[in-house]
């Protein structure tokens, strides 16, 4: 089926570049909008005890999203600023939408502990719309802002939400303008020309518009999140590139191998052999994202929504625009070895990945345990993993949400930290809610319990106030605490620590589900793919290896911020709660993406075999890592290029995820691929292929894809030297 795929795509190559270059005008045209569609996506579910909670305090005392300035710089008694900021004031309560206003002007508000800055705090009127409270709200910072003295900084969870947004959306723009560019660099020089090298970037570039396309038309349907943009834009341009990379380097070697052979049968050869590997690939890589349905946080469902999108649709171009592009510009695209304008050089000897599995097959034990000890050492400081909710203290510093939260926190001690609220089912001269409060009022953390007034008498609402941050260690414990009593009422908690406790314990207990869904296909599909139980069970060991080294590395940089200057951030002393989830089913993903390009390649040495013992192996594997060895090399450069360009962006957030798979890609092609998997399959021997009911006889393939790739894979190893200096190796 594959190969008759590449017939087709050779025959009607122009019918198929033109079906891809109107849905990426489409894209690029109507997609462009899919900002104006997203929309601000919670990420706890509304069953959650912590929505529950806090459904019930909205609609005992309704209230909208409330912004708060902090007017300072001069002494806040000077008669121009009093007179100023009184009329103000006035002008900020005519505003409709407004509820309320509390300020040290006109209503006996608060002064900061200097004397010279005054905090202003509006409540709105509950909107129907997050849009409308906006539009509030921007009303109401546009009239602060005409206060004479040299400072007014405005702030607020709603338009931080709103300005985390907007950095996302640039960080995205940069990320991938800076990735582009040196992407183009790159593959020009590797491929050896211009058209050759630009092939990929258009794949990437059609999928990525088409990808926005599809994302645009299911805003209309479901909540879609901003940073679902930034997915698409990661993993259209990462896999599309591999992808790009894996076709072409094959079509390369098919035409080598047979230069007399027809356009479309090489293209078919080489849709059946690397076509196979990117539908497989595709597969492990959305099934992967899978898992974050299975988390159920709308946060990251709709992240997972735009990934399965980009991957379906990336993994399509990977089958016929591709194919397509390679019918059209196959002259374009230099041999290997071949001195061009763009490649001064042409290397003749092996390559890193083949030099060092080499290495590490000469030495298998002494590689497989120091390898090890190296990806344990790097996962140590995941011991201690702290979770926290990226609230306006993650935004870049500078920013007026950040400086209006700093100074809040430090001028206006008064108010302490945002508080662990409590609604409990009974009255507050009720005993037993009396003991319940002192019992709070004793737990370790806890710096005060205030009752609050103004509800109805059969209810009792309490502020717990506890040491440290809203969201920090201290106030999680409390909750913690607090949802272990044992009452004889009715008690929900709610505020940031409790909804952030929520989030965590509710992966916790979805995370088995998560990983089977994760798991489960991708060890299925290279299953079938290398006819093999213990080779996909060894890769699972393996990528698991090194996203564990790679969340270490995480928590070492910006939970204790070793290098936090160098990268540009200011750490927190926590990692964002959703960063684990999304880097674990990226780099699970993305892992599988390099198992599939470099065990395909093995399994078809193994299977034109000649022998059936360790010696046999040891040259399957090697000749494998020397044929694909060069594609995963520059793959992993690419895709690197393209995680670092988002670690250059101002979310704290967003360096998580860029550094972190930056990391894991560095580790993944040097230790894991290029020395731990050439060493383990060396000390398995035969057994890595032991499936049940037996093994495959040497020489004989297991399909007819099998079959065919066996009869045109060339006999000499394109990219990193000659099949014969793979058996000396």
């Amino acid at each position: 089926m594959l190969a008759h795929l590449g017939r087709v795509m050779a025959r009607h190559r122009i019918a198929v570049l033109a079906v891809w270059g109107s849905l990426a005008l489409l894209g690029a045209v109507i997609g462009g909008g899919v900002f104006d569609r997203t929309t601000t996506v919670d990420s706890l579910p509304p069953g959650a005890p912590s929505a529950r909670a806090q459904a019930v305090l909205d609609e005992l005392d309704p209230q909208g999203e409330t912004l708060t300035a902090v007017v300072g710089g001069v002494d806040f008694f000077t008669p121009s600023l009093v007179e100023s900021g009184s009329r103000v004031m006035h002008e900020v309560r005519e505003i409709p939408g407004v509820l309320e206003v509390s300020d040290a002007f006109t209503s006996g508000g608060l002064i900061s502990d200097d004397g010279l800055g005054s905090l202003v705090v509006v409540g709105r009127a509950p909107a129907r719309t997050d849009e409308q409270a906006r539009e509030v709200g921007a009303r109401v910072a546009a009239a602060r802002r005409t206060i004479d003295p040299p400072e007014v900084v405005v702030g607020g969870e709603l338009m931080a939400e709103r300005t985390f947004a907007d950095i996302a959306t640039a960080d995205a723009v940069v990320g991938e303008s800076v990735a582009l560019v040196v992407l183009c660099v790159v593959l020009v020089l590797v491929l050896g020309g211009l058209r050759a090298g630009l092939a990929p970037i258009v794949a990437a570039l059609a999928s990525i518009a088409a990808s926005l396309l599809a994302l645009s038309a299911l805003a209309g349907a479901v909540p879609v999140s901003e940073f679902a943009v930034n997915v698409v834009t990661l993993l259209g341009l990462g896999l599309a590139v591999d992808y790009s990379l894996l076709v072409i380097v094959r079509f390369r070697q098919e035409r080598e191998a047979a230069p007399g052979a027809a356009l479309d049968e090489l293209l078919a050869r080489t849709v059946s052999t690397a076509g196979r590997a990117v539908l497989v690939s595709g597969l492990a890589v959305a099934s992967a994202l899978g898992g974050l349905l299975v988390l159920a946080d709308p946060l990251l469902a709709s992240m997972a929504l735009g990934g399965l999108l980009v991957v379906g649709l990336t993994t399509l171009a990977g089958l016929t625009l591709v194919p397509a592009l390679v019918a059209v510009l196959h002259a374009s695209i230099p041999a290997p070895r071949t001195r061009t304008w763009a490649r001064r050089r042409t290397g003749h000897g092996p390559g890193l990945l083949a030099r060092s599995a080499a290495f590490a097959q000469r030495r298998p034990v002494a590689v497989t345990l120091g390898s090890t000890a190296v990806l344990l050492l790097l996962s140590a400081p995941l011991a201690s993993l702290a979770l926290g909710a990226s609230d306006a203290r993650s935004l870049p510093p500078g920013t007026p949400e950040r400086v209006a939260q700093e100074r809040i926190e430090q001028d206006f001690e008064i108010l302490g930290v945002q508080p662990v609220e409590l609604v409990l089912g009974a009255p507050v001269e009720d005993s037993e809610v009396q003991s319940f409060l002192d019992a709070v009022y004793a737990l370790p953390g806890v710096e005060d319990v205030e009752h609050l007034t103004d509800f109805p008498p059969d209810v009792t609402v309490a502020e717990v106030t506890p040491a440290g941050t809203a969201t920090g260690e201290a106030a999680q414990a409390v909750v913690r605490h607090v949802q272990a009593m044992d009452v004889p009422f009715s008690m929900q908690v709610a505020g940031p620590a409790a909804e952030l406790v929520d989030a965590t314990q509710q992966s916790r207990d979805r995370l088995p589900w998560a990983f089977a869904v994760v798991v489960l296909p991708a060890m299925l599909l290279l299953g079938w793919l290398t006819r093999s139980i213990v080779v996909p069970l060894k890769a699972l060991v393996l990528n698991l290896l090194a996203l564990t080294a790679s969340l270490g590395v995480l928590v070492a940089v910006f939970q204790w911020g070793w290098g936090a200057r160098l990268l540009g951030f200011e750490p927190t002393g926590t990692i964002d709660a959703t960063s684990p989830a999304l880097l674990f089913v990226f780099l699970f993903g993305l892992s599988m993406d390099y198992e599939v390009f470099l065990l395909a390649r093995i399994a078809e040495e193994w299977r034109r075999r000649t022998g059936d013992d360790r010696r046999a192996n040891d040259r399957a594997v090697l000749a494998g890592i020397v044929a694909s060895g060069p594609v995963i090399t520059v793959a992993a450069v690419s895709i690197g290029i393209v995680f670092a360009g988002f670690a250059l962006g101002d979310l704290v957030a967003m360096k998580e995820i860029g550094v972190g798979m930056a990391v894991a890609v560095l580790l993944d092609v040097t230790i894991v691929r290029g020395l731990l998997l050439p060493a383990s399959m060396s000390l398995l021997g035969r057994w890595n292929w032991w499936f049940p009911g037996g093994r495959p006889r040497p020489g004989r393939g297991v399909g007819p894809d099998e079959v065919r790739g066996q009869e045109s894979s060339p006999r000499t190893l394109v990219g990193s030297g000659t099949s014969a200096g793979a058996r000396r190796g």
